[in-house]
């Protein structure tokens, strides 16, 4: 009797348990660990323990890297090239835009200042003219706390201005 190929492959598959299938004991249980790490060989008590979700009617596919340095072939370090001489023309592009950002964010630095200062001299230490349209007391207290906030708010945009300077690279 001579059985053709496809029909034996057939007949394999059909009778053959299917791969994916989970037994009583919970093997083949799939676990998202915290930082993502997947693993199908803990145990309930240890995924339990790893603070592990149990991953349900999900396809995982798990796509190893080649590792090279554990294969031992040693990947080349490439040479250090300038980056002028890599493009000069974009890197002169950035440089240009670098410089004029920096400069926009002094002109801003310059000017919220001028208004910090303006607005403490007339704060007067807490202490603010009084004005002729401020009849009750409550006026001048509801001014004085918008001033106080404002002062704060103000220097939180100088502040703000500040690190943004500082993570430009220097003019030359």
């Amino acid at each position: 009797m001579r059985l053709h190929v496809p029909l034996l492959c057939t007949a394999v598959v059909l009778l053959a348990p299917p791969a994916w299938s989970q037994s009583a004991e919970g093997e083949g249980v799939l676990y998202r660990c915290p930082g993502n790490d997947y693993s199908n060989t803990l145990s309930a008590a240890e995924a339990e323990k790893l603070r592990c979700k149990r991953v349900e009617n999900a396809a995982v596919t798990v796509i190893r890297s080649t590792d090279r340095a554990a294969s031992g072939v040693a990947t080349p370090v490439p040479a250090a090239i300038p980056v002028e001489a890599k493009m000069p023309a974009e890197n002169t592009a950035l440089r240009t835009r670098a410089n004029n950002n920096r400069r926009d964010l002094e002109t801003r630095l310059k000017s919220e200042e001028r208004q910090l200062s303006a607005l403490e001299a007339a704060f007067n230490g807490g202490e603010p003219e009084r004005r002729k349209d401020e009849t009750s007391l409550q006026k001048y207290l509801d001014r004085v706390a918008n001033m106080r906030s404002e002062i704060a708010r103000k220097q939180i945009d100088i502040a703000e201005l500040r690190r943004e300077l500082e993570k430009l690279p220097s003019s030359r």
